[in-house]
């Protein structure tokens, strides 16, 4: 005697087409929602929220991604990040530091070949943990633009 389904509180038994077809319904939104995050942004942002900590203020190279994914993303340049060169002054006392912003033109880099135009100047107080720049008024400088 073969019981009925409904009976017995259980499902009926998918098909192989209607597991396919959850499986597709599920992925394709998350794998558009990862490709709209990555074109936009937002991932390097919030890794960079993540990531950045208060003691990285002294610490050049965690200074440099920072910086690249901020001013990327605040409107000051539109070159991608991979293709900004940061340049760091080794003259400069322990408790600051300043970046000259170089566009670079080489690889897969957009521009003519060799050139490294420089953008602008980032000057950081380290101990204020404070950042300013001279975008749109080189040798004044002013906080950094939201």
């Amino acid at each position: 005697m073969a019981r009925d389904p409904s009976l017995s509180g259980r499902r009926p038994r998918l098909t192989m087409r209607q597991r396919i077809v959850r499986r597709v319904l599920m992925v394709v939104p998350l794998a558009l929602l990862a490709i709209i995050s990555a074109r936009m942004g937002w991932l390097d942002q919030a890794a960079d929220q993540i990531t950045f900590r208060h003691a990285n203020w002294f610490d050049d190279t965690a200074l440099v991604e920072h910086f690249r994914t901020v001013v990327t993303h605040n409107g000051m340049t539109d070159t991608r990040g991979d293709c900004l060169l940061f340049i760091v002054n080794g003259n400069d006392p322990p408790d600051a530091a300043r970046f000259d912003v170089m566009e670079k033109h080489s690889g897969h880099c957009p521009g003519p070949k060799g050139a490294l135009p420089k953008l602008f100047t980032l000057k950081i107080d380290r101990l204020a943990q404070t950042a300013q720049t001279d975008w749109g008024s080189p040798g004044q400088f002013h906080p950094l633009p939201r």
